[in-house]
């Protein structure tokens, strides 16, 4: 089984946003520079997202993206379903014809367990995640970074402006 960029990078962005986003809407580039995403990737992730109704767009000055429904009624399988994303452990991506058109000796053996993937990350809640002790850690480490960043972005604009 092996869930790929898209499925880690949209629960990734959406456990950001749920950190982040609990007072004001939250820029795709502030989850991009955190989390080390593409800014155009996280584009296409929220386009499906919004189309879910996962997110809400805001526009305008100090607009940006904030969750459709409490972090605590939205489950990361939910998260990975809406990206198209699947967490079949099977071969045939479930359809079974694994073996010349036909179910192979394990095929049910993978479908169960594809099941069972998917029942345990539809019993995870984004708001369970933001409690968490480690993803908190994780959180204060990033954002301490991106103030870092941002007042070194600060720095160089002052220091070439007062050149100039």
């Amino acid at each position: 089984m092996r869930l790929t960029t898209r499925g880690r990078y949209a629960v990734t962005a959406m456990l950001d946003l749920a950190l982040h986003g609990q007072s004001k809407p939250i820029s795709l580039a502030d989850i991009s520079q955190r989390q080390e995403i593409s800014l155009s990737y996280l584009e296409q992730l929220f386009a499906k997202l919004r189309q879910n109704k996962l997110v809400a767009s805001v526009r305008g000055p100090g607009g940006g993206y904030r969750l459709s429904r409490p972090g605590s009624e939205i489950n990361v399988a939910e998260i990975i379903d809406a990206v198209n994303e699947s967490v079949d452990a099977t071969h045939c991506g479930g359809k079974g014809n694994c073996q010349g058109g036909e179910v192979c000796l394990t095929h049910h053996l993978w479908d169960q367990l594809s099941h069972k993937i998917h029942g345990f990350l539809s019993d995870i809640s984004l708001a369970e995640l933001t409690s968490s002790e480690q993803v908190m850690l994780v959180s204060q480490r990033q954002t301490a970074a991106q103030h870092l960043a941002d007042a070194d972005d600060g720095d160089e604009v002052i220091t070439r402006s007062g050149s100039a």
